[in-house]
């Protein structure tokens, strides 16, 4: 969790620049959803969650 909250400050909120709440809530949702999904993760092993889902569920 440290990990995301971190990388969430870094490259999403110290980088946008947000002129409304509800704005703010759909870019963060979107970011979270590409974070989870799409990008690799050092924790496995470079893999993206959803290669590690695909990989769970054909097993």
């Amino acid at each position: 969790m440290e990990s995301f909250n971190g990388r969430f400050r870094d490259e999403f909120l110290n980088v946008e620049l947000f002129t409304t709440v509800q704005e703010a809530r759909l870019l963060a949702e979107q970011h979270r959803i590409e974070y989870n999904t799409y990008r690799p993760h050092s924790a496995l092993q470079g893999r993206t969650p959803l290669e590690i889902l695909q990989q769970w569920r054909a097993a």
